[in-house]
């Protein structure tokens, strides 16, 4: 047995995120059946603990349905917007960059942070051309996932970019920035993700959603 909620709309009081687009995806209503006894935990307190550059980390107290309560950690971020560039001849522009987090050098599609106000597809555009030197004639949305939903609210918002031309005199590169390009075909980087290169998650996922849109 069930019953029929709404379950963004139920989820509203919930969302404490100040992102337009977070909060648009919860101003959806969509409706399934939910098995009783599966209330949504209830907010208690939340504290901005860190205000940072980028992100901020804040510690929310909740109430379970079963009357437990605890303390989640939650990283509020602005989202990002990443870009699987692919040349004429079939080979997509990856970079590969330092990130310190891990201590070493990962394979990524160019991505960047969008900032306030920004339309996502504005930031995929400077960030190709500040990666890879590249501009594009053709962009296709390939679509948009949450990237770690266990402790954070970012969404990465993910673009093709095609009919690629290289830019006579391309952006600087921002000076905390190491940035290689690399062009491999679909193959190669598939083999390359399986033998365990290091890939960044939102770029395994935005080439899994490439290859879903290219059948």
């Amino acid at each position: 047995m069930g019953k029929k909620i709404t379950i963004f709309a139920t989820q509203k009081e919930l969302i404490t995120t100040e992102n337009p687009r977070i909060r648009s995806l919860y101003s959806q209503t969509v409706e399934f059946t939910m098995p009783l006894g599966r209330e949504l935990p209830q907010l208690l307190k939340q504290r901005l603990f860190y205000k940072g550059r980028k992100f901020n980390f804040e510690v929310n107290r909740l109430r379970l349905p079963n009357k437990a309560e605890g303390e989640w950690e939650c990283i509020r971020h602005p989202g990002g917007a990443l870009v699987i560039p692919i040349t004429a001849d079939g080979k997509l522009v990856l970079v590969r960059q330092y990130r310190f987090a891990v201590q070493g050098r990962l394979l990524e599609f160019p991505a960047g942070t969008v900032e306030p106000n920004e339309d996502p597809l504005e930031t995929v555009k400077r960030e190709i051309a500040e990666e890879t030197g590249y501009h594009a004639r053709q962009w296709d949305k390939l679509g948009e996932f949450f990237l770690a939903p266990g402790y954070s609210d970012e969404i990465i918002y993910a673009f093709i970019a095609k009919d690629l031309e290289k830019l006579e005199t391309p952006p600087v590169q921002d000076e905390d920035e190491d940035i290689e390009t690399v062009l491999l075909t679909p193959e190669e980087l598939e083999k390359a993700i399986l033998q365990g290169d290091p890939v960044d998650a939102k770029s395994i996922a935005s080439f899994f959603l490439l290859r879903s849109f290219l059948k």
